[in-house]
């Protein structure tokens, strides 16, 4: 069962263009998954120190989760926000240790579905043009298509362990990708008491975009002619006849 705590950020880095699944630093994994589990492919911009950056190659309409595995034999406490949106509280995010965060035990993997909207419910994430996002509908578009995890380590005290309590009563595609608010479901969270540390021990940033946006950018190799329309070249539909050759 999920944990979450209310009130009571690491800092970052990339490697070279290489296809990456997943982060994985000395406290947890981060990855983003789909429904059956497959890995969204992320692509490292620069990584070093206890913070990572990487672009994510998002699908439209997917629905997906972020994965988080805490490696340590101590809880973690996890600020998560997606385009600039605390996924718990849905407010403004800047990863500090006293917005509503998750609480993983130790060793424990979770998989966090949607923005929360009590403690039995979430709405499902998933991947949308950005005029059909949640943040756009607050227009928040400081932090578009970037989904962030701020890492804290527990503030060691005799006996501050978990307490819990009970519930509480496109037609037109755009360039930029964004994280719609999705279908209900069900995904149980409780109440817990978790003093975090003043700063994060680590951080991770991944930029969602189309792959259409990452081929642009040159962050993928995209391969040039396939699917390509020879009468109607979309990257150069300004293009004029050469000169023949040797003239």
């Amino acid at each position: 069962m999920l944990r979450y705590v209310v009130g009571v950020t690491a800092v970052l880095a990339f490697t070279s263009l290489e296809a990456q699944a997943r982060y994985e630093s000395q406290d947890v994994t981060v990855e983003i998954v789909d429904e059956r589990g497959r890995r969204f492919e992320q692509f490292p911009v620069q990584t070093g120190g206890d913070a990572y950056r990487a672009y994510l190659q998002a699908e439209r309409g997917e629905t997906y989760r972020i994965r988080i595995r805490n490696h340590t034999g101590e809880r973690l406490g996890v600020v998560v926000a997606v385009d600039g949106r605390n996924i718990i509280s849905g407010k403004r995010s800047e990863l500090d240790r006293r917005e509503p965060m998750y609480v993983l035990s130790p060793h424990e993997r979770e998989e966090l579905a949607g923005w929360r909207t009590s403690l039995d419910d979430v709405h499902e994430f998933y991947f949308t043009d950005w005029k059909d996002s949640y943040a756009e509908a607050f227009r928040d578009r400081t932090a578009k298509g970037v989904i962030a995890v701020a890492v804290y380590r527990e503030i060691r005290k005799e006996e501050r362990y978990r307490k819990s309590v009970p519930p509480e009563a496109s037609a037109k595609r755009s360039d930029e990708a964004g994280t719609g608010f999705g279908d209900r479901r069900y995904d149980p969270a409780v109440r817990v008491d978790f003093d975090a540390e003043r700063y994060a021990s680590s951080q991770v940033f991944l930029k969602y975009e189309w792959r259409e946006t990452l081929c642009r950018k040159a962050v993928v190799r995209c391969e040039r002619g396939r699917d390509r329309n020879r009468f109607w070249d979309d990257d150069d539909d300004l293009a004029f006849a050469p000169y023949p050759p040797r003239r």
